[in-house]
C-alpha cells in the first residue's frame, strides 16, 4: 500500500512537470523552434511523471487512485497540448 506522503510527493512533482512543461509550451509559442532543447525536455519530465503515476497506482487505495489517476488526464492533456502546437 502506498502511504499518503508518498503519493502527495509524487503529485507535487506532477504538478511541478506540468508547470514547467506549461511555461515551455509557452516559450516555445514565442520562439517556435529556437527552443527545443527545453521543451523536448519538458515532454520528457512528463513522460516520466505518467510512468511513475502509473508505478504508484497499481499499489494504491481506491482514493490515491482516483487522485493519480485525474494527475494522469492533467498529464496527457498536457502532453497532447505539447504534440499538436505548433513550436
Amino acid at each position: 500500500m502506498t502511504t499518503r506522503q508518498a503519493v502527495d510527493k509524487l503529485i507535487q512533482q506532477c504538478e511541478d512537470a506540468l508547470r514547467y512543461a506549461q511555461s515551455q509550451l509557452t516559450e516555445g509559442m514565442k520562439q517556435e523552434h529556437y527552443n527545443d532543447t527545453e521543451y523536448t525536455k519538458a515532454q520528457q519530465g512528463l513522460e516520466n511523471a505518467y510512468k511513475e503515476l502509473e508505478e504508484f497506482s497499481h499499489s494504491a487505495n481506491a482514493q490515491q487512485r482516483e487522485q493519480l489517476y485525474r494527475m494522469r488526464l492533467q498529464i496527457q492533456q498536457m502532453q497532447n497540448q505539447m504534440i499538436t502546437t505548433v513550436h
